[in-house]
């Protein structure tokens, strides 16, 4: 990444001596606790059209946040400027808020014996050493595989190949202090097909990790052109009720829904149609959802949370019941419960699948709707109603009939949630949340 800027990129060791500095000056200015975060990000994005660079970006950015507590009163600052002086004047900001702020008994840092001892190495750094040149060969030969598959794709949106490298550290007055590296790179194309006088949009990408897991460009750009290419002479159906069947992108969001009204920012506002579920029958009592904080190079895994909290294994749902929320420690207090070492989010959501794929699944359905694209936000957190604008596919006799477009898949998600027939072990491991196909035996489809 040495064509990214002539300022040289932060490493682990210099992010946590900003943050024991940042400490020990809010320690000297008498808070009663203190927390910091220091980050280092670079990155490389190339984006091609029609054979021609289009965009080219280069990212080299670092920052160091302060929070402080005193009197249970809270105060934030932070700064991209990573002197000492601008540090120290961070810090200073920090406690001046501090002193603006209302009391609030549920502030403060996580408890001391939460804190991660071990700072378990998750395999999380595999740098690419991708110049710009690269780069944008790459999307252009992603992008040309796909305008060269077939005559009927006539445009395209363009190929784009990513890697971003970022680094972390954060401490507290407790005494912890953790960094970690991470990278995350990425192929893909978005491209559009013709026939009979409409068009049609889709797209592909692979991202990984590590460099070498990736698909080829020119696998992509040709698995982009495939799914557009299967959207073309998309009829509309009447208003049925049928069998919906998600593939693996979009299971990961359905069931994502259940994962954000779990949260403890959602329980505490009573804003969750999963209102003080634990214990209740949420999902059929064959379905599982495991959080695996530990997965080497796993996308969400993490050492400890965004308080130093140490993560652990925990099955959220066991056969179907809810076991427990997702608290950061101030959700916790809130609750009057304990932080579950989620601080900034899930880690590595696994649903157990059985040992078939979508075609299986497809077979089993019979008579359906596969969805494979959503579109539009028709989902009340609050309410579980849900009502997407869904693209995808008819099927009769476990196969695919042909591409449907403008229709709106709808139900209550507590009801929907009960009525989930199967789920497949075709998981997308480009996501945070692993789930394959997943089959809904029965739904509302709103068409013409």
């Amino acid at each position: 990444m040495s064509e990214i800027s002539k300022r040289e990129a932060l490493g682990r060791q210099e992010l946590e001596a900003l943050v024991k500095l940042a400490l020990e000056e809010a320690e000297r200015l008498g808070v009663d606790q203190a927390e910091v975060a220091a980050s280092q990000d670079t990155g490389l994005s190339a984006t091609a059209r029609l054979g021609d660079i289009e965009n080219l970006e280069f990212t080299n950015d670092r920052g160091i946040g302060i929070t402080v507590y005193k009197n249970a009163c809270k105060g934030n600052a932070s700064t991209s400027d990573i002197s000492p002086g601008a540090i120290r004047e961070a810090v200073a900001k920090a406690c001046s808020f501090a002193k603006l702020t209302a009391s609030d008994p549920y502030s403060g840092l996580a408890d001391a014996e939460r804190m991660a001892t071990d700072h378990i190495d998750l395999d999380l750094d595999h740098p690419w050493d991708l110049d710009v040149n690269e780069a944008i060969a790459l999307a252009i030969r992603s992008e040309q595989a796909a305008l060269s598959h077939d005559k009927r794709i006539s445009n395209s949106e363009g190929g784009t190949v990513s890697t971003h490298r970022s680094s972390r550290a954060y401490g507290n007055s407790h005494g912890f202090i953790g960094s970690h590296t991470r990278t995350s790179h990425s192929i893909t194309c978005v491209v559009l097909a013709e026939a009979n006088g409409a068009m049609e949009r889709d797209y592909h990408y692979t991202s990984s990790r590590v460099p070498e897991n990736l698909e080829d460009a020119e696998s992509v750009g040709i698995r982009a052109a495939e799914k557009t290419l299967l959207r073309l002479n998309a009829r509309k159906i009447k208003t049925t009720t049928a069998p919906v069947l998600f593939v693996p992108e979009l299971a990961r969001g359905f069931i994502g829904h259940a994962i954000g009204a779990i949260s403890g920012g959602a329980q505490y506002r009573r804003s969750s149609f999963l209102l003080d579920a634990i214990g209740e029958q949420v999902f059929p009592e064959w379905l599982d959802v495991q959080e695996r904080p530990h997965i080497p190079q796993g996308m969400a895994s993490r050492a400890y949370d965004s308080e130093g909290v140490a993560t652990y294994d925990r099955d959220v749902f066991k056969d179907g019941v809810l076991q427990g929320y997702l608290l950061s420690s101030y959700s916790a207090r809130r609750l009057g419960l304990e932080t579950t070492g989620n601080a900034g989010g899930a880690q590595n959501m696994i649903v157990p699948g059985r040992e078939i794929d979508l075609d299986g699944l497809m077979r089993e359905m019979g008579t359906g709707f596969i969805v494979e694209e959503l579109i539009g936000q028709g989902v009340n957190p609050v309410t579980g109603d849900y009502s997407r604008g869904a693209v995808g596919h008819w099927v009769e006799n476990g196969e695919v009939q042909y591409a449907v477009h403008e229709v709106t898949i709808a139900g209550n998600l507590k009801d929907l949630y009960q009525r989930i027939a199967a789920i497949g072990n075709d998981q997308d491991p480009r996501s945070s949340l692993l789930v394959g196909s997943l089959l809904v035996e029965e739904m509302t489809i709103a068409g013409a």
